[in-house]
C-alpha cells in the first residue's frame, strides 16, 4: 500500500491486491470514533465492500461482511457498531429519504456508504469522501477528502498510521 502526497485535506493511497484493500480498511476502523460517516464513491468492483471488510475488521466486528446490495443496508456489532449502507438500487435523494436515513447518517456508530454520490445533500457535512477508482486489473486508487473537523481528525490519524510506507 502507498500513499503518494495529494492535495491538502486529501491522502491518496494505491493498493495492489484486495488484502491491501482489506489493511487499509482496518487502518481507518482502528481509528475512527462514534459518528464517523464514510461515504465511498466508485464503479462496480472497484473494492467499496472489500474496504468496509477491513474497516469491520479494524472495529472489532465478528461477522462476515458482505454487500447489502439487495437489503441495502447491513449491520454489524464491534467496538462501534457498524451500518453498512448500499445505495447501488436507489435512484435518488427521495427513496434515500425513505431508508430513515437521518437515523443511521447520524448514528453514534460508524456509518459508511457505498455509492454515497447517490445521497446528494443528504449526507453529513463533516464525512470522510473515499473515491475508488481502476488503475489496472490488480491495482486500486483510493482519494481520500475530509469535509470538516472529526474527519479532518481521522484523517490526520490515517496520514500518521500510514507515514512511514512508501510514498
Amino acid at each position: 500500500m502507498t500513499g503518494p502526497p495529494a492535495e491538502e485535506g486529501a491522502l491518496r493511497f494505491r493498493t495492489t491486491s484486495p488484502d491491501e484493500t482489506r489493511e487499509l480498511g482496518r487502518r481507518v476502523g482502528q481509528r475512527v470514533e462514534p459518528g464517523a460517516f464514510i461515504g465511498l464513491i466508485g464503479d462496480l468492483g472497484s473494492g467499496k465492500t472489500v474496504f468496509v471488510q477491513g474497516l469491520a475488521l479494524g472495529l472489532e466486528c465478528d461477522e462476515p461482511v458482505s454487500s447489502p446490495t439487495f437489503v441495502i443496508i447491513n449491520e454489524y456489532s464491534g467496538r462501534l457498531p457498524v451500518h453498512h449502507v448500499d445505495l447501488y438500487r436507489l435512484t435518488d435523494e427521495a427513496a434515500v429519504e425513505s431508508l430513515g436515513y437521518r437515523e443511521l447518517f447520524w448514528s453514534d456508530g460508524v456509518t459508511v456508504v457505498e455509492w454515497a454520490e447517490r445521497a446528494g445533500a443528504l449526507v453529513p457535512d463533516d464525512r470522510l469522501d473515499i473515491r475508488l477508482g481502476h488503475v489496472s486489473e490488480s491495482v486500486r486508487s483510493f482519494d481520500v477528502r475530509a469535509t470538516g473537523p472529526s474527519s479532518s481528525a481521522l484523517l490526520s490519524l490515517l496520514e500518521a498510521a500510514v507515514g512511514g510506507e512508501d510514498t
